[in-house]
């Protein structure tokens, strides 16, 4: 009984690790000065862009060049989607780090 407690509770560690450590690292890259999970700051809320992504097959690769490089052309998807104000590139951040960024954020929307 107790090894399945204990094995439980490792399994639930395990799988909340992710998304922990993926608010960690917004937190830490100061994406929360202009995102928040559930509300709009300066840009959409987490869960907004992943709604707007939801089916995009792409949308990891897509959210992870806008972590990089940001959004500032004229006719980009988040300009349009999202409003007048770009996001700018967060040029503290690797590109493996906007990976695990953008992956934790699509999951928002399943």
């Amino acid at each position: 009984m107790k090894f399945a407690l204990a094995t439980a509770a490792l399994a639930l560690i395990t799988l909340a690790t992710p998304v922990l450590a993926s608010e960690d690292l917004a937190k830490s890259k100061n994406c929360l000065a202009c995102h928040n999970v559930d509300k709009k700051v300066v840009g959409p809320s987490y869960k907004e862009v992943a709604i707007a992504y939801k089916g995009d097959k792409d949308a990891v690769t897509k959210l992870t060049q806008a972590i990089l490089k940001g959004t500032s052309k004229n006719g980009d998807k988040f300009v349009t989607k999202f409003g007048p104000m770009p996001m700018m590139a967060n040029a503290g951040v690797s590109e493996a780090e906007a990976k695990t960024l953008a992956t934790w954020i699509v999951g928002m929307g399943n």
